[in-house]
């Protein structure tokens, strides 16, 4: 890597890292009610929910109401979603007149954006109207970040609380991660954006004469919009051309700064972050990758904060950031390789003596390699799947890097939320084995962990890895999942284990070869996007009601001390051997397969 790269990555790390404390300070004082200056002016909003709503915010609530709010409360938000798709040809703010969504589309992107996943089957631009994209998909963006905010602060009361029933009130948590915490942020970034470039009005689109008349190959679809293909498999295209383009507009400012900041990732455009109009300039893609693990890593501190001991939160934040930079050098290692076929051609002696400079296919030249690597490892370290470059251009390696750390659980910095709780339940089970190799009773944070606990940290282990298996084992053995793969062999398989993987980890980014926005697939996906997210807060929060409800224990001589970088290091092998192991029999038949197919035919 150049000297330049690696700058650029220091730069990124140096100002996350510094950023971490400030922030986790403020929402430790946010989460226990002790609201600095800054935002004092915002509780008159706070106390208006809580009047229009009925909430009585003093009233604290035990783990099970806790989980029932926070699930009706997403089926909700299911509702409204899909209500508005259905309906969004009736509605107002919709210039292009866009028709409805069609029920399986409109049934996925619900389940989608109300679990903090936002996977996209749909073209956004030529889908959905003003209206949607803002009342529906970019208000879930606050909602279903704020969901994840709540649930680990709730696990993060039950460490730090002794004796008691109660783990907070769901509805308070809520209003304060969206009011004090989501809200000014994005108002922030989202200025910053339009004055960068970003789009944020209300036009029709305009359609534009291009300079010169574009042809291209356009893929056949059959009535059911899937790719056709010839006798072997590959396939079938037409020649078409064009003379105009037409220029998608709207408020995507608004969007794109929650977007990041709540790890949620639905792009206004189909391009994503890679679409000059959601992320014109390296200032805005610097920015955007902060946003993605601002709150996440941040969180860390309010954690340490919260149980009276930062040093717990450091320990956490350290764990994180290794991983990641290890999974970073591999990426960014394997995209600067290239690919050694291109050497093999022999077509530019110049290009092939450096493995053609890199792989730089389905990447912005704004944005280069080493930027692209970042984001991509950032995005699916973080439940985001926001993107700047196409994961499925990578080389076998570089996109096995983001599959990876979607399987870890999506721990490492992870989503608002979710990734701290993740990494919990990965500390949890750590000291648990630490106890078992010295035959003493494990405790966390002065708390025994008992059968109870273990029963609730394994089902969050467990039950992704039986979606997301069993789920691409079911698409690779149906005619109907395997129609929608347009690239067979070692890679198709990667596409299918990719969507699967990214559904169930509520990540939202994609391999683009699989054509997903079919019945099947936005029925299995929406489906596995409902299960990997709700069913594992249940878990999450049962053991936070279970830690509340313990005496602390006095720390001993036989206490294993959890901040220290031996609990880093037995936290980071946790991580790698219970998360990942389940996954490489997988691996070998998708990334690696390929991997090796590549190397043999150079």
């Amino acid at each position: 890597m150049t000297t330049n790269g690696l700058l650029q990555i220091g730069l990124y790390l140096v100002v996350l890292l510094a950023l971490v404390k400030p922030m986790g300070w403020y929402m430790a004082r946010i989460y226990e009610g002790n609201l600095p200056a800054l935002v004092r002016w915002l509780t008159p909003v706070e106390n208006l929910f809580y009047r229009l709503c009925g909430v009585k915010p003093d009233e604290e609530m035990r783990w099970t109401r806790y989980a029932i709010a926070m699930v009706w409360f997403a089926l909700l938000g299911v509702l409204a979603v899909y209500g508005l798709q259905r309906l969004q040809g009736l509605l107002p703010l919709n210039p292009q007149g866009f028709g409805a969504v069609s029920p399986d589309s409109s049934f996925n992107t619900a389940i989608s954006f109300m679990s903090n996943t936002n996977w996209q089957g749909y073209t956004g631009e030529a889908t959905m109207s003003y209206l949607t994209q803002m009342v529906g998909l970019a208000v879930q963006n606050f909602f279903s970040a704020a969901a994840g905010m709540a649930v680990v602060i709730a696990l993060i009361r039950g460490f730090a609380r002794r004796s008691t029933e109660t783990i907070g009130n769901f509805w308070v948590d809520m209003t304060r991660s969206t009011v004090y915490i989501l809200l000014p942020l994005s108002t922030v970034l989202a200025l910053v954006l339009v004055s960068q470039g970003v789009v944020q009005n209300f036009s029709a689109y305009q359609t534009v004469p291009t300079v010169e008349t574009i042809t291209y190959d356009n893929p056949k679809l059959d009535a059911a919009g899937n790719p056709i293909k010839d006798a072997a498999g590959n396939p079938v295209t037409e020649k078409a051309s064009a003379k105009a383009q037409t220029i998608a507009l709207g408020p995507v400012a608004s969007q794109e700064a929650i977007k990041e900041i709540g790890t949620n990732g639905g792009g206004f455009f189909n391009a994503n972050s890679a679409h000059p109009f959601e992320n014109p300039t390296p200032l805005t893609n610097f920015l955007e990758m902060l946003a993605i693990f601002l709150i996440p890593g941040s969180l860390c501190y309010t954690f340490g904060k919260m149980v009276g001991d930062t040093r717990q939160g450091w320990a956490i934040l350290a764990a994180m950031t290794l991983i990641f930079v290890g999974f970073l050098a591999v990426a960014e290692y394997a995209e600067q390789q290239g690919n050694p076929a291109f050497a093999a051609l022999g077509v530019n002696q110049a290009v092939s003596a450096d493995q053609s400079g890199g792989n730089m296919e389905g990447k912005e030249t704004r944005f280069g390699i080493v930027n692209s690597a970042l984001f991509a490892t950032i995005t699916t370290s973080a439940s985001c799947g926001a993107v700047n470059s196409m994961h499925d251009s990578f080389t076998p390696l570089g996109g096995m890097v983001p599959l990876a750390l979607i399987s870890l659980g999506e721990v490492v910095f992870g989503g608002v939320g979710s990734g701290l709780y993740g990494m919990l339940i990965y500390a949890v089970i750590a000291v648990f084995l630490a106890g078992l190799m010295i035959g003493r009773t494990p405790e966390y944070l002065g708390k025994k962990i008992e059968a109870f606990d273990i029963k609730m940290a394994s089902l969050v282990i467990l039950i992704p890895p039986m979606i997301i298996l069993g789920g691409a084992a079911l698409a690779v053995m149906l005619d109907v999942g395997k129609a929608s793969v347009a690239n067979p062999g070692a890679h198709g398989f990667s596409e299918i284990l990719y969507a699967f993987t990214s559904a169930v980890g509520n990540n939202g980014s994609a391999f683009a070869g699989l054509s997903a926005n079919t019945p099947f697939y936005n029925t299995a996906l929406g489906f596995a996007m409902f299960f990997g997210r709700i069913w594992l807060m249940i878990p999450v929060l049962a053991l936070a009601g279970s830690m509340a409800a313990k005496k602390r224990i006095p720390a001993g001589a036989g206490t294993m001390s959890t901040h220290t970088p031996l609990f880093v290091m037995l936290l980071i092998g946790t991580v790698i051997l219970v998360g990942a192991l389940t996954f490489v029999p997988a691996f070998g038949l998708g990334p690696v397969v390929e991997h090796l197919t590549m190397i043999g035919a150079h």
